[in-house]
């Protein structure tokens, strides 16, 4: 087990820590966590789960080896440079850089460029027959000012943001407006626990979001849409990234044509733009969570949107699931979404 921390994006609250979990569980990762702060984490982890989480996380920004987390205070920094084995990080003759990341506002009176430099300065005096290179390091080392706190370790991975800007919406042949977004579509499929080899549902698949993302972490994808110019477009979207589905039917979510399922993550249809086939809201989404338990074995989860309005967690339970958490996603000034993760009993 290995000390690491991770920098989380702050697009919401609470859904980037939730992902990052998700995926440690899913991928068999037995995880002790050390501390929650601001867009942070700190845990202890096997150091192969850096891997699973940099392909598959669509709210962390990096990872690292930590070395040793402190207050943000001068004298606590100095005092744990001074604790700290910096040769033994080190192979002969390595370089190094520093760079620091301040989350929000957090300890103004530290500036990030005085500390990288101070830092650089320790680590030199501290590993012999090392040298300093800020383009191409041998090792990066990553520091995070968050919550009073500095954490400080070797970076392992970055992961960019562009890859998910590249699938937005807009940027799909087939476009509908009320299609999600690629990242939030991602941390769906994470918290479902969805796994490569697995066979993922979404049985409301509209443009294919949610599919595209599961099918790009490897898992076995089925789309059902009730409207055939959906089901048509989705067909389109994914054969756009090379992605060959199991299946694109058009069906009814609350009568699937099937029996069984490793999980689903599906965003039911709400709003101006979307068609509810003059039925409610609460209505589909009480029937597709009926149907779908018949389709999940125990332990097995769906993740499932919804506007906060409707009480989903409730809704849930009422249907005898496990409500296992929720999250809250600000859409626009009448829209919240409930993304809420249910496991089957």
């Amino acid at each position: 087990m290995a000390k690491l921390f991770f920098l989380l994006s702050g697009e919401n609250e609470t859904l980037p820590a939730a992902e990052l979990k998700a995926i440690l569980a899913s991928e068999d990762f037995p995880f002790r966590l050390t501390e929650q702060l601001d867009q942070a984490v700190r845990l202890e982890a096997d150091i192969r789960s850096v891997q699973a989480i940099h392909n598959r996380a669509a709210y962390t920004m990096a990872s690292a080896l930590e070395l040793f987390a402190c207050k943000a205070e001068e004298d606590a920094i100095i005092k744990a440079v001074d604790n700290t084995d910096f040769a033994e990080v080190f192979s002969a003759g390595e370089s190094f850089a520093v760079r620091i990341k301040r989350v929000k506002e957090y300890s103004p009176q530290v500036s990030s460029a005085l500390l990288e430099a101070t830092l650089g300065r320790q680590i030199l005096d501290k590993a012999p027959g090392t040298k300093v290179n800020l383009k191409a390091p041998d090792k990066m080392f990553f520091g995070v000012l968050t919550s009073g706190k500095l954490l400080f370790g070797v970076k392992l991975a970055e992961i960019a943001p562009k890859t998910f800007s590249e699938r937005r919406p807009r940027k799909k042949p087939f476009f509908h407006p009320a299609a999600m977004p690629s990242k939030l579509a991602r941390c769906m499929v994470n918290l479902a626990h969805a796994k490569a080899g697995k066979l993922l549902l979404d049985p409301f698949c509209g443009t294919g979001s949610i599919l595209i993302e599961a099918a790009l972490i490897d898992c076995r994808v089925l789309g059902f849409d009730v409207q055939r110019r959906m089901a048509q477009g989705c067909r389109k979207n994914l054969a756009f990234f090379n992605i060959q589905p199991e299946g694109i039917a058009v069906a009814d979510a609350r009568k699937p044509p099937l029996t069984r399922i490793d999980c689903i993550a599906t965003d039911p249809p709400y709003g101006r733009s979307a068609t509810t086939l003059k039925s409610t809201t609460k209505n589909i989404v009480k029937d597709v969570l009926s149907s779908a338990r018949s389709l999940l074995q125990r332990g097995q989860r769906i993740c499932i949107a919804s506007p906060k309005t409707l009480n989903i967690a409730q809704v849930g339970l009422d249907l005898g699931y496990r409500h296992v958490e929720s999250h809250f996603a600000y859409v626009h000034r009448t829209l919240t979404r409930e993304i809420a993760v249910f496991e089957a009993q």
